[in-house]
């Protein structure tokens, strides 16, 4: 005997709208999509959210609500908003959708409001002035989103993609571009090479800049 129907709630609506998102953007986010997905009539979703807007300011603070939240106890601020930037980095490479979405919301939900204060917490707790706490927040979250987005475009994802596309540019290299040239055989084809460490070595460029500011 088959289950009956999980009941419709605001969360089964978000959950399905993310669904939809993952698979087609935030373009493709409309209610009878997200009614489609979860098998019901879109005019049943009424009853949970009041319009499209709803569900992306509700999508938006699920995506936050999934992102770790810095630790407070971390006794380096450094290690407690790395931590959090290598959670927000998984996250939204698995939403790159949600990358144009996340700032442009008048509404933010709970989760959303909630990881915004930790944030500032962990660099106001640190010593750091309302300012430069500020710049701090718009620098490394400019970073991570900058990133994910650089990565999710890359025509080479694994050593071996690396290696055919990196040779593949060298093959037609003229001449009178040698940087390049030095920079794809020394270093973009050398054994063991992975642009995903790009990421922490620019992390904590920023991380260690803005520590010499805090002092």
């Amino acid at each position: 005997m088959s289950r009956p129907p999980l009941p419709l709630s605001r969360d089964r609506v978000l959950e399905a709208a993310v669904q939809v998102a993952d698979r087609g953007g935030v373009e493709a986010i409309t209610m009878r999509r997200v009614a489609q997905e979860l098998g019901v009539e879109a005019m049943s979703l009424y009853h949970h959210v009041p319009n499209k807007d709803a569900i992306l300011d509700g999508v938006v603070d699920t995506v936050f609500a999934a992102i770790d939240l810095p630790d407070t106890a971390q006794p380096d601020w450094r290690d407690a908003l790395r931590a959090r930037a290598y959670s927000a980095r998984r996250i939204l490479s698995q939403h790159r959708w949600a990358l144009g979405l996340l700032d442009s919301r008048r509404n933010p939900g709970p989760a959303t409001l909630r990881h915004h204060d930790a944030v500032l917490g962990v660099l106001r707790n640190a010593g750091f002035t309302l300012p430069t706490a500020a710049h701090a927040v718009s620098l490394i979250d400019s970073y991570i989103g900058g990133y994910v987005l650089q990565e999710a475009n890359l025509p080479a994802t694994t050593p071996g993609d690396v290696e055919t596309v990196a040779g593949g540019i060298l093959d037609h290299l003229p001449d009178d571009l040698p940087h390049l040239r030095e920079m794809i055989v020394d270093h973009a084809l050398r054994p063991g090479y992975d642009h995903t460490a790009e990421f922490t070595y620019g992390l904590d460029l920023i991380l260690d800049a803005l520590e010499a500011k805090r002092a």
